[in-house]
């Protein structure tokens, strides 16, 4: 891509981001010689995945420059909470919209006063429990899926439901000892985020979480190192993955199926917000706008293949199930106060598990 470059890898505790920065500059100036307008988007999502939204937002306003950092979700939320500009050099400065699917993290800027409110008819269509306080909103639906390896499972032995998924873990010959996978809790806001809805859900959390321990699961920050070691035969599980990064795989030909749990299935959304700090707020405010619009919505399913949070844009695929929406709300700050953190963080740092880095930024 025009424009793109890989950051530095440095000390993940402050510098997030594995990803790319890419700057599109304007398609053309703004009219009568004024000061063109400039957006500065730090996300999480990955690149290649967001892009397709950046450009076609450009076609519908080609005097705007856009720049799209990428972070890790932790480190999104760290640099925004600290009031601190995201990293690298920039002329902008701060950033004009943070996207991020750790819907928790994001719902913690807004308590804390790091984001500024927004109305819009846009905004108004969204489902109750993809908005809060008209400050965070989601735009995507993602399921949280187990990928499986389609050379060891089949759709019919792969485990349908949670339980399953702990029998198997349990299984005195310990198929999947070494050879399952999940997040690093300590290190991904997303997996973080997951663990401890399973833990508010269902009562078996704690079980599973031990299972996962004894069998030595390979913990990562990012999904795509899970999915790349399933490819490879590494892996034949792993647990609580976004179904998009799946079915990305999946639609590539890779030897990857995907389990949407028939008891319950997390669904996540990726959301935005527009910090208090933010340079150009109005910009950052017409631009979400658009990533809630039909067409804007219609780009994330056709080309970004994200299910889209409107129900009324064709979507690729459609889940069905025991499907279980995390709301955004003030239940996504019980696990953010830093005792409770603290000990559930501490439970899983016990459970021990290899730590693998990611080969792409998947997040």
């Amino acid at each position: 891509m025009p424009g793109a470059r890989a950051t530095s890898p440095v000390t993940p505790a402050r510098e997030p981001l594995e990803g790319s920065v890419v700057l599109l500059p304007a398609l053309r100036p703004a009219a009568g010689g004024a000061t063109a307008p400039a957006l500065l988007v730090a996300g999480s999502t990955d690149l290649p995945v967001f892009a397709p939204v950046l450009r076609d937002y450009q076609r519908l306003h080609p005097e705007v420059a856009i720049r799209y950092e990428e972070f890790s979700t932790q480190a999104l939320y760290q640099e925004a909470a600290a009031g601190r500009p995201p990293h690298a050099p920039s002329p902008v400065g701060t950033a004009d919209l943070l996207v991020s699917s750790s819907m928790d993290l994001q719902a913690r800027l807004a308590n804390d006063g790091h984001a500024q409110p927004h109305r819009s008819d846009a905004t108004a269509a969204l489902p109750a429990w993809a908005r809060w306080r008209d400050e965070v909103f989601g735009f995507s639906y993602e399921p949280m899926v187990i990928a499986y390896d389609t050379r060891r499972f089949t759709a019919a032995s792969a485990p349908a439901t949670h339980r399953q998924l702990l029998d198997l873990l349990r299984d005195p010959a310990r198929p999947l000892e070494g050879r399952i996978g999940t997040y690093d809790l300590q290190a991904s806001g997303i997996g973080y985020l997951a663990a401890t809805q399973d833990a508010r859900i269902d009562g078996n959390a704690g079980a599973l979480l031990a299972a996962l321990a004894d069998n030595r699961a390979v913990r990562a920050e990012h999904a795509s190192a899970l999915l790349d070691r399933i490819a490879a035969g590494t892996l034949a599980l792993a647990y609580n993955v976004p179904g998009s990064y799946v079915q990305g795989r999946i639609a590539a030909g890779a030897p990857v199926g995907m389990v949407l749990p028939r008891d319950y299935t997390l669904v996540i959304a990726r959301t935005a917000l527009v910090p208090r700090t933010a340079p150009h707020p109005a910009e950052a405010r017409r631009f979400l706008d658009y990533l809630l619009s039909p067409r804007g919505q219609t780009v994330l399913a056709r080309e970004s293949r994200i299910l889209p949070i409107r129900t009324d844009v064709e979507r690729a695929a459609h889940p069905t199930g025991a499907l279980r929406p995390i709301p955004l709300g003030p239940g996504l700050l019980v696990y953010q106060d830093q005792r409770k953190r603290a000990r559930f963080l501490e439970a899983w740092s016990a459970a021990g598990g290899a730590v693998v880095q990611p080969s792409a930024p998947a997040r």
